[in-house]
């Protein structure tokens, strides 16, 4: 069976669940919209794993505005026109502009040529993961991975590497790994842990501030980096002995780079006042000294779309060299992943409509699974939402699982009777949702890694796989137990 055919085949088989969830009479317990929307819910997992993210998104939006109780004004209110789909586009845009600096390469290089680096092979892969991750804090995943690609590959040339080298291997994947783990240590231009809090608003009426997600992710994330290099050195174990870190062309590679001209230090300075105005408001808005505390209200209540949004404004308005510091246009064509946001459009109208009330939905399925989780430990209950939301990472997309995961598991931590802390789990989720790296289909730069020639299919696998469990692990006996501190009940 060819692609097109395959695809056919399931695209039938989705718009039949369809019909089938709209005319069928409802089960006991479940509302004839909750029905619509459960069908609507099936079909479009099931495209978005079998075909992919574009159109599906799309018919996800088309068939919630055929549910009566929804109607297509609600469901574009709840999709284009939520907050989560304005942070993302201005925060995709804004950082855009940040990356066309030469600050993102000097970065990197600044790590990997320093003389820490160059002492052994293992402080110099330490310090190239290192960079990628601290980069990837505040950088779309995909637009980091193909960013630091070519620094790679220069690396491979001047270390005389060749495909199918194991160092070269660690490498690659090491690349991936981190690219993944950063995009779940913060909010900041990464989807995944805005749409599992996104669910948590909008089944509880509560937010997990960034600063709070942030307190509990990076450190966590910290621990997740130490146990991966621990599994390149003492599991995976390349030959080392023949790279040689004594070449001049790396003090080449730095000079490349030219200095920051006058442009690109606004931008920085910029960069970095969004992301204040990101962070400190959870921290201060609770000072003691009253005008803090009132002035970082009152930017919290501004949300977090207007940062990136304030930071378009000034770029624009600001020149060098008669030029904008960022093309809106271009920010808007190169820097903004349309499929992405289509996708977080599509699965925030569908959250917003699984748990609305009057559908029932929700209610629906957490009587459905109660009989599984009643009974079993909160420990118990945490490793099972971590594994499922480990394991679909790796093999889907960490959109869908970001999306699904604490749609179901809110619920049942609210049921908890207080045992199980909502705004925990799904923080833990949020982190796990993204490490997927095992599987092409998890995200767009797996798929390249491994059909690279640098990696392979089957080591991604391997380690990829190895490196849920130790993600599972950490997110459950460390990370949540911090969340849990940090975000009260």
């Amino acid at each position: 069976m060819t692609k097109n055919e395959k695809e056919f085949v399931c695209t039938l088989f989705a718009l039949i669940i369809i019909a089938i969830f709209f005319i069928a009479t409802p089960p006991s317990g479940l509302s004839a919209d909750g029905m619509k929307v459960l069908g609507v819910f099936i079909s479009v997992l099931f495209l978005w794993i079998t075909v992919g993210i574009g159109w599906p998104s799309l018919l996800c939006l088309a068939t919630l505005a055929l549910v009566p109780s929804l109607g297509m004004k609600t469901t574009l209110q709840n999709s284009f026109g939520n907050e989560t789909f304005a942070f993302l586009l201005f925060t995709f845009m804004f950082t855009y502009a940040f990356s066309q600096t030469g600050y993102v390469k000097k970065i990197a290089l600044g790590f990997v040529t320093s003389k820490f680096a160059r002492k052994t092979p293992w402080r110099f892969a330490f310090c190239f993961f290192a960079a990628v991750l601290v980069i990837g804090l505040f950088m779309s995943p995909t637009v980091l991975y193909f960013i630091i690609l070519p620094i790679l590959e220069e690396i491979y040339n001047v270390l005389g590497l060749k495909k199918g080298d194991k160092y070269a291997n660690m490498l690659m994947m090491g690349l991936v790994f981190c690219t993944s783990l950063s995009s779940g240590m913060t909010p900041i231009a990464h989807v995944f842990p805005v749409l599992s809090m996104g669910v948590f608003k909008s089944l509880t009426g509560s937010s997990i501030s960034y600063g709070q997600y942030m307190l509990y992710a990076i450190p966590t994330g910290i621990i997740i980096f130490a146990l991966m290099m621990l599994v390149f050195k003492f599991l995976m174990r390349p030959n080392t002995k023949k790279i040689n870190l004594k070449s001049n062309e790396f003090d080449k590679m730095k000079k490349e780079i030219p200095s920051a001209n006058q442009g690109e230090k606004i931008i920085l300075g910029t960069f970095l006042l969004v992301v204040a105005l990101w962070v400190l408001p959870s921290l201060l808005k609770t000072s003691s000294v009253k005008w803090i505390s009132t002035a970082f209200t009152w930017i919290s209540s501004l949300g977090t779309a207007m940062p990136p949004l304030f930071g378009i404004i000034v770029l624009s308005i600001l020149k060098y060299q008669g030029k904008p510091l960022i093309n809106i246009n271009e920010s808007m064509v190169k820097g903004v992943s349309w499929p992405s946001i289509i996708m977080a459009s599509a699965t925030l109208a569908l959250g917003a409509a699984m748990t609305n009330k009057a559908i029932g939905l929700t209610t629906f399925l957490s009587a459905s699974i109660a009989p599984i989780t009643t009974g079993l430990s909160p420990v118990l209950l945490i490793l099972l939402f971590s594994l499922w939301a480990g394991l679909q990472s790796n093999v889907s997309s960490h959109m869908v699982t970001a999306q699904l995961v604490p749609t179901l598991a809110v619920p049942v931590a609210l049921a908890s009777g207080g045992a199980l802390n909502a705004a925990a789990i799904t923080a833990v989720i949020g982190l796990i949702a993204s490490t997927g790296s095992a599987a092409p289909p998890a995200m767009p730069y797996v798929a390249v890694a491994g059909s690279s020639g640098w990696s392979d299919s089957t080591s991604l696998l391997k380690y990829g796989f190895l490196m849920m469990f130790v993600i599972i692990l950490v997110a459950s006996f460390i990370g949540y137990p911090l969340a849990n501190l940090i975000m009260p009940m």
